[in-house]
């Protein structure tokens, strides 16, 4: 596990979510949930499939306008800023999509090269340096840039959605399940891809992650979220915040079984509804 990244208390978080409630019609997915993200950590978020995770990425991303609640970037509210300052502010997030999203009717240099053609007047030659560049970061040959999405494997199109992620130079990375669908040994090289990327370039980095493997591997921190379907009224959605170890060895069964991938308390839960 990497060693935690502790920020003095007078430093306003990177990202912040406050009292965020989050509803698409009359489903509510988030009710009243604080995270922040401190700079230069690694954040896991966790928790069961349609607990909100994706959400709350998006949310702190500012791809979403709360229902309820306030998002802030390094202390300052989202909400109110100029269209030209949030799509200035945006440029400084990079996204690692779940199954890469990369569009396939492009290779592999102009996947990486897109967001740079679009928001810089960087000449050709420059751009070709930097895609170049990012492919070695990624551990991927030259050659790989003339490639079709098609023609690349699971592992490979991740890597390329790293390298994608990594051109415009952001503060903050985004990931969103990583290693789904990849091989124990591929998922270990995406899990060394993110300790490197976090390690050269100081980024500031949120995970949205099912696998623990990759939480013991890369993460400083780890917040769990409850689906909001199974919460109690007046109980918090974020059931658990702390250390990798600390989130392996709590006592609450729903962040214990969870953790260590064991069914018996949510089997006692379905045979009790």
């Amino acid at each position: 596990m990497k060693p935690s990244t502790p920020q003095p208390p007078s430093v306003s978080p990177v990202l912040e979510l406050r009292q965020i409630s989050q509803s698409f019609g009359t489903q509510g997915v988030l009710r009243e949930v604080t995270v922040k993200v401190q700079r230069g950590e690694t954040l896991a978020l966790i928790g069961e499939s349609g607990c909100g995770k994706s959400v709350t990425t998006k949310l702190l991303a500012g791809l979403l306008d709360p229902t309820r609640g306030e998002v802030l970037w390094e202390g300052r509210p989202v909400k109110g800023r100029a269209s030209s300052e949030l799509r200035r502010d945006r440029l400084r997030f990079g996204y690692l999509f779940q199954g890469a999203a990369l569009f396939d009717s492009m290779n592999v240099y102009e996947n990486i090269c897109f967001g740079l053609r679009e928001n810089t007047d960087l000449k050709e030659p420059e751009i070709r340096e930097i895609v170049l560049e990012r492919l070695r970061e990624v551990g991927l040959a030259a050659n790989v840039a003339e490639k079709r999405p098609a023609d690349l494997s699971g592992g490979m199109k991740k890597r390329v959605g790293l390298a994608r992620a990594l051109a415009m130079s952001p503060d903050v990375i985004f990931y969103d399940e990583p290693t789904t669908g990849l091989d124990p040994v591929m998922s270990d090289v995406i899990n060394e891809l993110i300790l490197q990327t976090q390690s050269r370039r100081n980024v500031t980095s949120v995970v949205v992650t099912h696998d623990m493997q990759t939480v013991r591997r890369v993460a400083d921190r780890v917040v769990m979220l409850y689906p909001l379907g199974r919460v109690a009224p007046g109980m918090p959605q974020v059931i658990f915040e702390g250390t990798p170890d600390e989130a392996f060895a709590s006592e609450d069964p729903r962040v214990g079984c969870f953790v260590r991938g064991e069914a018996g308390a949510r089997l006692k839960e379905m045979s009790a509804a």
